[in-house]
Parts: structure tokens; sequence; C-alpha cells
């Protein structure tokens, strides 16, 4: 796996490198925005651990722009550990969020997970059932190409918005508490992430419903979690 790595604190940043070698992982690093939105470009990258305190360019905004041409994994690690900061980062598009300062064991098992979750979901590309189409084909969802539409119009998710949305399409009916929903996408519990589920949620909804207020595929259902409401229309192998 290819990790970037941007962190200007040069000391974390060389323990961070050193457990991420360890691993087995190849690692790029950087301590400014600017340059870690170019070696995104430059590279092939399959995660990148961002600190939002960094030189050149706010992480807030590098996370931002990368959502702009990229669904690249993303966690971000901060000393920001109000609720607000953390609920800005997801809406920013980050797939996790710790806050410093933090165990190394515990950044390791994040990444293995969020990595366990990827290969897994790459896996699916293998299912013979590669689309399913909802609501008579007003909601699609290409598990091949990652891809979900709308009326007709693509929906542009980020990696973990699409992990919630394929759990929840893949057994549409099921009620998933949002720590169950957590695990199924991260492949971990904690009392603490209620509230990260709740956003994605939220940001889900605002995707792809018309009335996020009032929504119509992604209900929740009192007492049990959430759950999609539609049985699929067709399977196209």
């Amino acid at each position: 796996m290819d990790i970037l790595l941007v962190e200007d604190d040069e000391s974390i940043r060389d323990v961070l490198k050193s457990y991420f070698l360890n691993e087995g992982w190849n690692v790029k690093e950087t301590g400014n925005g600017k340059n870690a939105l170019q070696l995104i470009q430059d590279f092939k990258i399959d995660l990148v651990v961002l600190d939002l305190m960094i030189r050149g360019m706010q992480g807030e905004d590098v996370c931002g722009k990368i959502r702009q041409f990229s669904t690249v994994p993303i966690i971000m690690i901060t000393s920001k550990v109000k609720e607000t900061d953390t609920i800005n980062g997801l809406n920013l598009g980050a797939d996790d969020y710790i806050t410093k300062p933090f165990r190394m064991k515990e950044v390791i098992a994040r990444i293995h997970a969020l990595k366990r979750r990827i290969d897994m979901f790459s896996s699916d590309k293998l299912n013979p059932i590669t689309i399913k189409r909802f609501n008579r084909g007003r909601f699609v969802v290409n598990f091949t190409t990652n891809e979900v539409f709308v009326e007709g119009k693509k929906v542009d998710l980020t990696h973990t918005e699409f992990k919630v949305l394929n759990v929840l399409t893949k057994t549409p009916g099921k009620a998933y508490s949002r720590y169950d929903l957590t695990y199924e996408v991260h492949g971990y519990r904690n009392i603490d992430v209620g509230r990260t589920m709740d956003m994605h949620i939220r940001n889900l909804r605002c995707k792809i419903e018309e009335d996020p207020k009032a929504p119509l595929y992604i209900v929740t259902k009192i007492g049990s979690g959430y759950k999609f409401d539609f049985q699929p229309d067709v399977q196209i192998s």
C-alpha cells in the first residue's frame, strides 16, 4: 500500500513513517499542503494520512481540493478535538478522524481496518451482481465502478459514503445500528463513533434524497438504526 503522510511536525512524521514502513507500506511524506496536492496528482496513492495544522495550506483546504478530483481514502490526524471539527472534517470528505495525542497501535489498527474494507469492496467486483436498480430504475448502484445514479444523474460520493451505501443496498430492508454500521464500514466498533456515522448518513441523504429531511431511500427505523427502504428492481450480471 502506498501512503501519503502529510504532517509538518517532523518528530511525529518520523515516528509515523517508521511504523508505516515497519508494516511494509510505502510512504511519501511532506509537511506542506500544496506539495501534498501535487504528490497525489503525480503518484499512485492508496491512502492519505493528513494533519490539519500544516504549512502552505490548511489540511481542511487540502482535503476539500482532493475531493474535487479523487476518492482516495483520507484519515485526518489532528489536535482539533471539538465535535464541530470532526463534523467539518467528515463534511469535507474525510473517511476517518483521529485526535492527538494518539496511540500508534490505534492508528495502525484504523489503517488496517480501512484497508480490509477497501480490499473487501474491491473483491465484491467479482460478484456476478454488478448493478442494482431500485425504485423502478430511479436509483442505480454500480458496484463495479463504484458509481451511483439518481434519476439518471451521477452522484459524487466519497469512498466512505459509497461503502455505507454499499452495505445498506446489499441488504435492503435490514436496519443497522450506528455502531454496527460503523463496524461494517470501518471494521471497528467504538461508542464515540455514533455521531460520526450520523454525519455520513446526513451527507449521503443530502446527495441522494430529493428532500433530505424526509428521506425516501435511507430511512431511520426508531430504536433500530438506518436501513435502505427499497428492494432491488432487477439484477444485471
